[in-house]
């Protein structure tokens, strides 16, 4: 019998893989076009917005005070980012790509249009975090998004827990 929650959690293993035909921009594609500052704002409403996933996780969740980024966040884009390499196989991606990722997992949502103004607004807003983002040596742990208030299949009230 499989797992219901499965599909909705946000705690799921690392073995669940993504498709990389997902994530990976398509030839040709060009992000949505717009006054720069508008972008970064609109991204950073986008940022702390709960509703572009189907889980209560938004983009700060996991990046709040610039936690859980790798040190590779320092870095230009395109470059290695350990998640992306362990469940999709990619072994560099853009910046829109990273968010097209972030979207499918952890935030259990659909990735936008590559044309969509989200992406574009998301993906400048990012690119502004990364200006000042200072790696420390360490990679802070974000909240745990998976605590037991906020994950669907947290072993309270969860039908998919195993019962003794």
């Amino acid at each position: 019998m499989s797992n219901p929650c499965v599909a909705k959690n946000p705690c799921a293993t690392k073995s669940d893989r993504i498709d990389p035909a997902l994530v990976k921009r398509p030839a040709g594609t060009r992000l949505a076009k717009g006054n720069h500052d508008d972008l970064v704002k609109e991204g950073k409403v986008l940022w702390n917005d709960t509703k572009l996933s189907s889980n209560g996780l938004s983009c700060n969740t996991c990046h709040e005070n610039n936690n859980a980024f790798g040190a590779s966040f320092a870095k230009p884009y395109p470059h290695k980012v350990n998640m992306v390499k362990e469940r999709s196989g990619i072994s560099k991606v853009h910046l829109d790509e990273m968010v097209q990722f972030c979207m499918l997992a952890p935030m259990a949502a659909k990735p936008f249009r590559w044309d969509s103004r989200e992406l574009a607004a998301l993906t400048v807003y990012a690119a502004e975090v990364q200006k000042t983002y200072k790696p420390s040596g360490t990679t802070k742990k974000p909240k745990n998004p998976c605590g037991a208030m906020k994950n669907p299949c947290a072993i309270k009230g969860n039908p998919c827990a195993m019962r003794h």
